[in-house]
């Protein structure tokens, strides 16, 4: 047991939107947070736009793979964060679900993908701020 909040981030694919705020939460909470980010049919790889555009703020997500949601690691959570993968996320009592509306980046331009990424960061750091 820890008393670090875990926070997960879902999404269908994660590979972009999930990876995206993982990594906003794992550079500006650092140690302070517990992040997981999973799919409910996970790709085989982060989407390459998304990994540019996290690069261009200094945040490196090229190493992270896309990952199958587990119930085990819904169960370990406290704060679970979906993002468009509708009934497939599994829930728990006790936990505290948000669903954030957000665009997939998938198959989108640098262009149209760098106001996703900033969206996803002022909602990382309201997160942070109500843990």
């Amino acid at each position: 047991m820890t008393d670090r909040p875990a926070v997960l981030f879902v999404c269908v694919h994660n590979a972009g939107r999930s990876q995206m705020a993982a990594g906003w939460l794992q550079h500006l909470a650092g140690d302070r947070v517990r992040v997981f980010s999973a799919g409910s049919e996970p790709a085989d790889q982060v989407n390459a736009v998304a990994v540019q555009a996290m690069a261009e703020q200094g945040i490196d997500i090229a190493a992270a793979r896309p990952a199958v949601l587990e119930t085990e690691t819904v169960r370990e959570t406290d704060v679970v964060i979906t993002m468009g993968c509708g009934d497939a996320c599994p829930v728990f009592p006790g936990k505290r679900y948000e669903d954030w509306d957000l665009d997939d980046p998938a198959g989108l331009a640098i262009e149209q993908v760098r106001p996703i990424r900033d969206d996803i960061r002022s909602r990382v750091e309201r997160l942070i701020a109500s843990l």
